[in-house]
């Protein structure tokens, strides 16, 4: 048993905070902490309207070092789960280190003026957590996450060696908005608009945002969708964990209503980056239009449909090419009834108590910075079977995408 503090009141964060409460024989304190703390309390009363559980509130400035170390003095939690911005991944890391706590994220950090995707910063923090024996579990939502379990697990179980890894995200969910995003408005545009990346012969290929188009059949009765290939931070660790990777693709679903929007909004400049003037202020246009959207964490209520995520592996087994594929499908409707929320929250929430899990029972303890491929697979895979997140493999006699 042991105490964690939540770092982050979205979507996710009511997910992670609902999930935690349901094992309260594993997570025997909760603090949930935010800049706003109106949004921890309204997750709390959830929370104990759900499972009976009672959960901390309290008000948090994630960019304030110092104001964390105080805040992680006074709690003495044995980790912080952060699932606040990815902008404020080592503000939080620094303050854990200081104050002796262990961490886990679901998002690689990024700086706020540039659209960049990258694990090095998080990287740079080996030595410090190992010699501080401290573990620091980075990337444990969905993509990224299971998609590296997902992959990790085929290969200890299916395969001798992997050659191509596909991630294929889709959404089949409806949520009746004529434009809204289902997580973070600003985290979302940012990485759909940013340069694609996918791994090829042992380096990364620079081709333009969303200009690889192809259609995906999921399996289940989901429905064929449009998925277009763009950069997911899996692919880095992913392709430095598994050298025998030839190729590495990440694909996303994306109506052409949601595509038309965001092409516009790019054309008017709304999804910029960079401060304007505006009535002799500074403003972020991204920013704004993020308090223009409806709040991902609303759209609970509304959304309809299914997820299927997964990874499709080729390989060799004793000799032979072989292709797996593993998935998961999740319903909208039923996340929203287990804890008010959509799938896409959920199936990032749920990784998130898994991994803490994993690091509180001593599965994935070990001091220094770990992306999920580098641990064992088998008892976080088992998990996801057992809170929420089953999963299938199959395997498949050929794959292969196009337009």
């Amino acid at each position: 048993m042991a105490k964690v503090v939540i770092i982050g009141a979205g979507g996710v964060g009511g997910v992670v905070a609902h999930k935690c409460a349901q094992v309260p024989e594993v997570f025997s304190d909760i603090v949930l902490a935010s800049r706003t703390e109106a949004k921890c309390i309204a997750i709390a009363e959830q929370v104990k309207q759900a499972t009976g559980q009672m959960i901390k509130t309290a008000t948090i400035d994630a960019d304030d070092v110092p104001a964390l170390v105080e805040f992680f003095n006074q709690e003495k939690p044995f980790m912080v789960i952060n699932v606040a911005l990815p902008y404020q991944d080592l503000t939080i890391m620094d303050a854990c280190l200081e104050s002796g706590v262990h961490y886990l994220d679901t998002a690689n950090y990024e700086p706020l003026d540039e659209a960049k995707f990258e694990y090095k910063w998080q990287w740079a923090y080996q030595e410090k957590f190992q010699q501080a024996g401290l573990t620091a579990l980075l990337g444990s939502g969905f993509d990224p996450g299971a998609t590296n379990m997902f992959t990790a697990h085929m290969a200890k179980h299916y395969f001798d060696e992997i050659h191509e890894l596909d991630i294929i995200d889709v959404n089949g969910g409806d949520h009746g908005y004529p434009f809204a995003t289902n997580f973070n408005p600003e985290i979302n545009i940012r990485e759909v608009t940013a340069d694609c990346r996918h791994w090829e012969s042992g380096e990364f290929i620079t081709t333009p945002a969303m200009s690889t188009k192809a259609k995906f059949t999921c399996p289940e009765d989901v429905g064929t969708y449009d998925i277009y290939r763009l950069y997911h931070e899996e692919l880095e660790s992913l392709g430095k964990h598994f050298p025998s990777l030839k190729r590495a693709q990440f694909w996303m679903s994306f109506s052409d209503n949601y595509l038309k929007h965001l092409d516009v909004l790019g054309n008017v400049g709304m999804t910029g980056i960079e401060p304007v003037e505006f009535n002799g202020q500074q403003i972020v246009p991204i920013q704004f239009l993020k308090a223009l959207l409806p709040d991902p964490a609303s759209l609970g209520p509304r959304t309809k449909g299914k997820t299927c995520i997964g990874c499709v592996v080729k390989g060799i087994k004793d000799g032979q090419e072989k292709i797996a594929y593993t998935y998961n499908i999740c319903d909208h409707q039923a996340c929203f009834r287990e804890v008010s929320s959509q799938a896409i929250s959920f199936t990032t929430g749920v990784p998130a108590m898994i991994g803490a899990k994993m690091m509180i029972e001593k599965h994935w303890l070990k001091p220094g910075v770990w992306n999920m491929e580098q641990l064992d697979p088998d008892p976080f895979m088992h998990d996801m079977n057992r809170y929420g997140l089953p999963w299938k493999t199959i395997e498949l006699d050929s794959f292969s995408l196009s337009d």
